[in-house]
């Protein structure tokens, strides 16, 4: 892997990490938040659909490393999502 392919992956996984951000309606921290979110959403998301036999919708591929787009917004939102609930109850409980 190259170190643009690299970068492009961080890019891609930035964006996607965003995008999950705004659909699950909760923010936390900025661009660096975003790529970690991205990748674990991308984790996430390929685990939910290799367990539910779901088809790869769209990958994209930097060297030899393909990167689940539709699969890691998915799993992304989840993921702040889940994280946003427990958050959130934890602040009622106090």
């Amino acid at each position: 892997m190259t170190l643009v392919d690299f970068l492009l992956l961080l890019a891609v996984a930035g964006l996607c990490g965003a995008i999950g951000q705004t659909i699950s309606g909760f923010s936390r921290g900025g661009c660096l938040v975003s790529i970690v979110i991205g990748f674990i959403g991308a984790l996430l998301g390929s685990w939910i659909a290799r367990e539910l036999d779901l088809p790869e919708l769209f990958w994209l591929s930097a060297g030899s490393t393909h990167f689940p787009v539709i699969w890691s917004i998915i799993g992304s939102a989840l993921f702040v999502a889940f994280i946003g609930f427990f958050t959130i109850s934890r602040k009622r409980r106090r």
